[in-house]
């Protein structure tokens, strides 16, 4: 494949897309960010794709594509894990074309749900997105219906470029754009767009640990298939790029960063707390670069992508849980205290006095591992800073009380 042609076709069509995307798509804000600005100690710009029709950037390839099959095709079908559904869906509505979406039976429901409020037909199938894909070209091949791949696509790709156009017209003066790796289309596009405006501009990739199809194609030069574990940012989990997509990534993009599952979901705590940003996984994945302590951009100007904000909210309420116990706000205490009246009492008024909300109690009368005359008790409670916590736990002691943090 000749890199250079494909990427020049890629920049083409980009430059035909902004006009067909921006009669549908939001163009969304740009804005900086004191907070991330401190922990990268550098300058954080964000990029709100959250804040798109469907809730992702998904909807700008998707528009693009079904717009040139507009009057050529009886309808289409896509593979995806949520977010490239809502946007052929939201496409195909838009363009009257009838449109069957086939999902991983593991997308969330708020996912499932607004695929089909779309007005697609679903179809749940497989574990990840490549089992899905082979289900939808079985359907594609049943019924004629054109195939809508959701990143190997020239006009998919140019669609998601578009992104790239509207950073650089409001801030040209940046080091690096951080944009998440799934399939690879996205950054493709990016990538095209933004280093032909801007040579020096450096692309960095991340994706998680969980799924690293980019970091090892581009180590051994060429697409490999790996295995995807189970990771927060499931609009990431694919296990292989496409070719056009390697050809591109392996000529534009400077870097590929790994993040952790314990780093994504930091980063989507930390952008609902501090940045009051709803993001997905993979939305969060280049917020979830910069708390990584592997990757450094002191003192660059950064654009951080986030892509999407399609969250399923079972999974964020368990996030929001772990983010306020990892920075010591939900406290659990256990131990052992003598079973006498006004012992209870005692503690809760303890956690009280410093503002301790309490969430639950655990107070088992017959554990067989407490000592005689004693009962095992649990208490879950939060607190307004780590500080608090501390006071507590000090003050416990100071009565005589032997509780662990757990």
């Amino acid at each position: 494949m000749n890199s250079k042609k494909l990427i020049e076709d890629i920049y083409k069509e980009a430059i035909r897309a902004r006009n067909i995307v921006s009669r549908y798509a939001r163009r969304t804000p740009i804005d900086h960010s004191t907070t991330f600005s401190k922990i990268a100690r550098g300058t954080v710009y964000l990029k709100y794709e959250n804040l798109q029709r469907t809730g992702s950037f998904k909807i700008r390839g998707a528009l693009y594509k079904i717009y040139k099959l507009s009057g050529k095709v009886k309808g289409v079908v896509a593979a995806s894990a949520g977010n490239h559904a809502q946007g052929v869906a939201f496409a195909s509505s838009a363009l009257s074309i009838p449109s069957i979406i086939v999902m991983p039976e593991t997308a969330s429901i708020s996912k499932i749900e607004a695929t089909r409020n779309y007005g697609a037909k679903v179809i749940l199938h497989g574990k990840i997105y490549d089992e899905a894909e082979i289900k939808a070209r079985e359907i594609a091949r049943e019924k004629n219906y054109y195939l809508v791949h959701p990143f190997d696509d020239i006009d998919v790709i140019a669609g998601q470029a578009t992104i790239a156009f509207e950073i650089l017209e409001e801030i040209n003066d940046i080091d690096a754009i951080l944009v998440p790796v799934g399939g690879g289309g996205l950054i493709s596009g990016i990538a095209t767009v933004a280093k032909k405006i801007k040579p020096s501009i450096k692309i960095i990739g991340v994706e998680p640990e969980n799924a690293p199809k980019t970091y090892y194609s581009l180590k051994v030069g060429r697409p490999v298939e790996v295995e995807v574990k189970p990771t927060i940012a499931d609009g990431l989990a694919t296990k292989k790029l496409g070719d056009i997509t390697f050809t591109v990534i392996k000529d534009l993009v400077d870097e590929i960063v790994l993040v952790s599952e314990e780093d994504l979901a930091h980063a989507i705590y930390l952008l609902l707390e501090r940045g009051k940003i709803l993001a997905e996984g993979a939305g969060a994945a280049p917020i979830a670069a910069l708390l990584s302590s592997t990757f450094d951009l002191k003192g660059k100007s950064i654009v951080a992508l986030i892509s999407g904000g399609n969250i399923d909210l079972t999974a964020l309420y368990r996030l929001v849980l772990r983010g306020l116990t990892a920075y010591g706000r939900i406290v659990t205490i256990q131990g052992y205290v003598y079973d006498v009246p006004g012992t209870l009492a005692e503690i809760t008024s303890i956690i009280a006095q410093y503002r301790g909300n309490i969430l639950d109690v655990l107070h088992d009368r017959i554990a067989i591992d407490a000592p005689a005359w004693h009962t095992s008790l649990k208490i879950v409670f939060e607190v307004p800073s780590q500080e608090a916590s501390k006071a507590i736990i000090e003050e416990l002691q100071k009565r005589g009380y032997k509780f662990k943090i757990t």
